[in-house]
């Protein structure tokens, strides 16, 4: 008789009733919108600062370039040496001096030095690097009688067109959405394999160590037992991911209305750099390029795609941690085995991550593509950049094989491992087991 279905229900109803199951659903969320609330908070606290910055312009040439912002505050001294600058600085509790040695403008740029009380903030030292750079180099324009407005105008951006020999265009910024789907896909498979894994672990040493297993063994085969518990656990965690997004999208729009904590834009000065180079002329054609890249991503592909392939890799994973779990009594036994499972799936987030993206249909991604333990994450990365369909076809045939295989592989374990007590095993007694 197949107990299957009965099997899946009582591992799903025991996991999603479990008091830990259930206060982490709840209070996971708010432990994250409550991180990302303190840090929006603290972002927007560092921005509002105020700084006020001394300058000692002995050149003469360059203290004009510097303009008071609605954060930043400049004040030019003057009639002042540099140590009673910085004594006054000092006492007055500014954020720095800013020194400026006197001579000609090759020796100024050797002469620029900043006093503070604690080491400055970067930003602010490239910003005033940026500034003096500029008014430098328009000075030694000038001094060699050349004209600014003229070197200016000459100068040419290229912005290499892409394109296909179909005709699809493309740029820069397609690479980027390609990759970026790819990474969050193998990233959101790699969390899941590793939380709802050890999950399915812990469930099987949980009941053999309590001896209820010698009762359930004796009317279910173990394969059924181990399959039930990998989809009833993975159901639930399912469950749970969806709670989450959903109580999470609620409580940042509630949290943003009652605090007025704007949590999705921690504005930075690195970022308003970015909106103002985002409004010139040349980066709208970027952004359209980006939108039109976007559109043509094969999202059913990539979507369907994703599904199975984050379907089978999990199972897949999913036995080996049964296998594990049935092997042991108890999760401290547990770490010999868990590094030669872990690392094909580490393994295939770095060739995903710096293969991929150089060469998306080179040797080493197409190989490890291919590879069952290293395929969920690859391939899914290799999508994007258009992959054809035998190959996604052929690469997810070798993963299902490659899963029954292990299911039947890691039911042979389980079945002996679990009825093992008081003795953890060794990788030649593991192979003995298969015999059996």
């Amino acid at each position: 008789m197949n107990h299957l279905p009965l099997i899946i229900k009582r591992e799903y109803l025991t996991k999603v009733r479990n008091k830990s199951f259930v206060i982490m659903t709840f209070v996971s969320p708010l432990i994250m919108i409550a991180l990302i609330a303190v840090v929006s908070y603290l972002s927007q606290l560092n921005n509002d600062k105020k700084r006020t910055i001394s300058i000692l312009d002995e050149s003469g040439f360059v203290s004009d370039v510097f303009e008071n912002t609605e954060n930043t505050t400049y004040i030019k001294l003057k009639g002042i040496n540099l140590d009673d600058a910085k004594i006054s600085v000092k006492e007055q509790e500014h954020y720095g001096l800013l020194y400026i040695g006197n001579g000609n403008v090759d020796a100024i740029s050797n002469s620029v030095k900043f006093f503070s009380e604690d080491s400055p903030s970067l930003t602010v030292i490239s910003s005033l690097e940026n500034k003096l750079e500029q008014k430098l180099k328009d000075t030694k324009l000038i001094a060699n009688g050349l004209d600014k407005e003229e070197i200016n105008a000459s100068r040419t951006n290229i912005n290499i067109s892409q394109e296909s020999f179909s005709g699809e265009k493309s740029s820069k910024i397609d690479n980027i959405l390609k990759l970026a789907f790819g990474g969050i896909a193998g990233y959101l498979l790699f969390m899941f394999i590793i939380i709802y894994g050890n999950m399915i672990m812990r469930s099987v040493i949980e009941e053999k160590t309590s001896r209820i297993i010698e009762i359930i063994i004796s009317s279910v085969k173990p394969v059924q037992l181990m399959m039930g518990k990998i989809i009833g656990t993975s159901l639930a965690g399912v469950t749970q991911f969806v709670i989450w997004a959903i109580l999470g999208s609620i409580m940042m729009v509630v949290l943003s209305l009652i605090f007025n904590i704007d949590l999705m834009s921690a504005q930075t000065q690195q970022q308003e750099i970015m909106q103002q180079a985002i409004q010139s002329p040349g980066i709208e054609n970027e952004i359209k390029l980006a939108f039109e890249s976007f559109r043509n991503l094969p999202m059913i592909n990539l979507v369907i795609a994703f599904i199975f392939f984050f379907i089978g890799g999990y199972l897949l994973y999913s036995s080996l941690y049964a296998a594990i779990g049935a092997a042991v009594d108890n999760e401290t036994d547990t770490q010999q085995f868990m590094l030669p499972i872990l690392m094909p799936l580490i393994l295939a987030v770095y060739v995903g991550i710096f293969t991929v993206i150089e060469d998306p249909h080179g040797t080493v991604s197409t190989v490890f593509s291919f590879i069952p333990f290293t395929s969920p994450v690859v391939m899914l990365m290799r999508i994007p950049f258009g992959v054809p369909l035998w190959q996604q076809g052929l690469s997810l045939v070798i993963l299902i094989g490659t899963f029954t295989f292990t299911v039947w592989f890691a039911a042979k374990i389980y079945r002996v491992g679990i009825l093992m007590y008081g003795k953890k095993p060794t990788y030649k007694e593991l192979f003995k087991w298969l015999k059996y």
